[in-house]
């Protein structure tokens, strides 16, 4: 069974051809630069092959059809033609309340995501706009919606609900959602998997870390808790995002400097967080080489960071009374030593002990704790595009 992945942005899409007869990735690329100019195609394959080819890509049809046309390329194809692609699978950042797991596009089902438009106006149009264009070119195609926002459903409603008039809550769905729930779901189950037990029978904190970062209480399998909430900004502070923040603040500022709505929102999603401390970088393997020239800002985002995951890891061990093992993925996770080790310092007390030679390995699934640790603490690379991939195996099987 062969299976596109197709994650759709703005100006751009994200691609992965899956031989899921044994999950490997047959080849992969981005259309960029869509409808704005100079737009082209970056792909590679699984053994080699790869190729950068300017090409006008006006819409996100003409993009579908360039990848398909480069993935069936005498040269640098790796299918004969595009009746050899079983399904497509579709990141959609947001289904709202309406969806608790992923879906086959019908009908009912776009017009829902048109609804749930206004929750996320920023990201699912564009996931909108790539399933009409593969509905488009690939006719008759089964199509699937993997929604970021579904593996969160399973929060009570004490956990998501906002201390406002209840009235928002039923007219604008003003709500905790969460988000990074496909990476949540996909870290936890391998985290059941290394460890070789069922996951019903695990407490796990799962740490999605890279420039938007949340972290998830995994009770069961179940999500009961996250830390983003009616949209990514909230949580963390992350790469340019402020995160949890006092909310009067925002009308304060707006006093003061003479802002209007538009242009707070600019500077809590785009100027904020280790960004705005800094003054030096969104990027932490910048901030690491600012801390080493003695830069005092940069370590002051650094701590900043690094304190609120702990809190969040003994806040979550709390609300699920225990903890099994903390799950570290995604760019920072994954490849950030120093901050790993500084995450868990100082929570001993739960039964968290690092292995510092262990803790040095990047690049692969390891177990980074002391033999003797009561809980695990997991290092476990993402793999969004190959869950969505399962998921529509799922669907379509």
């Amino acid at each position: 069974m062969i299976i596109l992945v197709v994650n759709a942005g703005s100006s751009s899409l994200k691609y992965q051809l899956f031989d899921m007869d044994n999950e490997i990735v047959m080849a992969k690329g981005l259309c960029d630069r869509i409808g704005i100019g100079g737009s082209l195609i970056k792909h590679s394959t699984h053994d080699g092959r790869s190729v950068v080819k300017e090409i006008e890509m006006t819409t996100h049809k003409d993009a579908i059809a360039a990848l398909i046309k480069v993935l069936t390329h005498e040269e640098w194809g790796v299918i004969k033609s595009l009746s050899e692609i079983t399904a497509v699978g579709h990141r959609v950042v947001h289904g709202g309340e309406k969806f608790f797991s992923s879906v086959i596009i019908d009908d009912e089902v776009m017009k829902t995501l048109e609804e749930c438009v206004e929750l996320a106006p920023l990201h699912n149009p564009p996931n909108i706009t790539g399933i009409k264009a593969c509905q488009h070119i690939l006719e008759g195609v089964p199509q699937v919606a993997v929604f970021d926002t579904a593996f969160h459903q399973t929060m009570p409603q004490k956990a998501y609900i906002y201390a406002l008039p209840y009235e928002y809550y039923e007219k604008y769905k003003m709500r905790k959602y969460g988000f990074h729930g496909t990476s949540h779901k996909y870290v936890s189950e391998r985290a059941a998997a290394m460890l070789g037990k069922p996951i019903e029978e695990l407490k796990i904190v799962t740490c999605h870390l890279g420039n938007g970062s949340s972290i998830a209480a995994v009770d069961g399998g179940k999500v009961i808790d996250t830390s983003m909430g009616f949209t990514p900004l909230d949580g963390l502070a992350m790469g340019t995002r402020c995160g949890s923040i006092d909310p009067a603040v925002v009308t304060f500022l707006i006093q003061k400097e003479g802002l209007s709505a538009e242009e707070m929102d600019l500077i809590m999603n785009k100027k904020s967080g280790v960004l705005g401390i800094s003054g030096v970088s969104s990027d932490f393997r910048d901030l690491d080489a600012a801390v080493e020239q003695g830069n005092q800002r940069a370590q002051l985002a650094l701590d900043v960071f690094t304190y609120q995951v702990k809190k969040y890891i003994g806040s979550y061990a709390c609300a699920m009374g225990g903890i099994d093992a903390v799950v570290f993925t995604a760019g920072i996770g994954e490849n950030n030593a120093p901050l790993r080790k500084a995450m868990c310092e100082g929570l001993e007390f739960l039964g968290i002990a690092i292995d510092d030679e262990k803790n040095g390995i990047r690049g692969q699934e390891i177990d980074i704790s002391k033999e003797n640790a009561k809980v695990r603490v997991l290092v476990i690379p993402t793999n969004e595009e190959l869950a969505i991939a399962k998921e529509t195996k799922k669907l379509v099987m």
